[in-house]
């Protein structure tokens, strides 16, 4: 039992990290759009 319980606790966390890794690329890109944006109308 504790074989098929380890692979899924370790998915979950590399599935977390994954999220956590995603959501931050996705502000990065945010600001550097907005970045832009305001560069372009200033």
């Amino acid at each position: 039992m504790s074989n098929l319980i380890l692979p899924l606790v370790d998915w979950s966390n590399g599935i977390i990290m994954i999220g956590v890794f995603a959501a931050v690329v996705a502000l990065l890109i945010l600001v550097l759009l907005s970045l832009m944006n305001s560069g372009k109308k200033s």
